[in-house]
C-alpha cells in the first residue's frame, strides 16, 4: 500500500482467518519486525471462517508496539457508527495514536443480509457513508458544546454524549470504485483505500479514478493532495 502525494508507506493486508486463530496475529507481528507501516484486516462479518475484525484489531493492538492498525475496509452496514466511533476513539487512546479507519458502503448484500443488515441500493449506500462519516466526526468532536444530534435517512442520534476524542486525528479513508463514490471520497474523505483486484480495468483505472477523486476535493474546496491514496495488493 502506497501513500499518494505525501510519504511513501507499506503495510501488510491481512485475511482474518479463525484456523488457526493466531495466524494473522502472527502476520501482523512479523510486518511489524518487518518495518512496515501499517497493518490491515479484511472485514466480513457475515463470512463464519474468519475472526471478528474489530476484536482481532485489538488483540493485535496489544501485541505490537508500533505499527498502525486499521480495518480494510469495515463493513458500515454491520457496524453502527456511532459504536464505531466509540470503539475506534478508544482503542487510539490505548495504543498511543496507532489507529487508522477504513470503510466501506457493503459488498457481498446477501450475508449482510443474513447477519441483520439491510440491503441498500448504490445510491442509498453512498448516502450512508456520509451519514456514517458525519456521526463519527461528530461524536469525535469533543470541543463542540452539547450533545450531538443528527437526523439522517439511515443514522439518527438523539443527543448522544460527545467523545471520547481519539488520541490523533484519526483519517477516515473509504474504500471506493464507482464514480459517486469516488465523487464522495474527494468531498469528505481523508484517503481513498481500494483494493486492485476490484478495479474495473485493473491498474489502467487509477489514473481515471483519481481524476475523479480530485475534481471532487476542488468542487469541494479541498486540496485534492491531502486525500491520501493507497491501494491493496493480492496474489
Amino acid at each position: 500500500m502506497s501513500d499518494y502525494g505525501h510519504e511513501l508507506w507499506f503495510g501488510s493486508f491481512i485475511t482474518p482467518i479463525a484456523r488457526p486463530p493466531q495466524a494473522p496475529v502472527e502476520l501482523a507481528q512479523t510486518s511489524e519486525r518487518a518495518g512496515l507501516d501499517l497493518v490491515s484486516f479484511q472485514d466480513h462479518p457475515y463470512q463464519s471462517a474468519f475472526q471478528d475484525t474489530w476484536t482481532l484489531m485489538s488483540y493485535v493492538a496489544a501485541r505490537t508496539e508500533r505499527i498502525r492498525i486499521s480495518g480494510n475496509v469495515l463493513s458500515l452496514p454491520l457496524r453502527p457508527p456511532a459504536v464505531l466511533a466509540r470503539a475506534a476513539a478508544s482503542l487510539d487512546r490505548l495504543t498511543g495514536g496507532r489507529v487508522e479507519l477504513g470503510i466501506g458502503a457493503g459488498a457481498f448484500w446477501d450475508g449482510i443480509v443474513a447477519m441483520g443488515g439491510r440491503r441498500l441500493e448504490p445510491a442509498q449506500a453512498v448516502r450512508a457513508v456520509e451519514e456514517a462519516v458525519d456521526v463519527i466526526g461528530g461524536l469525535w468532536a469533543t470541543d463542540e458544546t452539547g450533545p450531538f444530534r443528527v437526523t439522517g435517512e439511515f443514522y439518527t442520534l438523539n443527543g448522544a454524549k460527545r467523545g471520547p476524542a481519539p488520541a490523533h486525528r484519526i483519517p477516515i479513508r473509504i474504500g471506493a470504485y464507482k464514480p459517486r463514490m469516488l465523487r464522495l471520497t474527494g468531498k469528505i474523505a481523508d484517503g481513498w483505500l481500494p483494493s486492485l483486484g476490484f478495479l474495473p480495468e485493473g491498474p489502467a483505472s487509477l489514473r481515471a479514478m483519481n481524476q475523479q477523486i480530485d475534481e471532487a476535493a476542488s468542487a469541494a474546496g479541498r486540496e485534492p493532495a491531502a486525500i491520501s491514496r493507497l491501494l491493496n495488493l493480492s496474489g
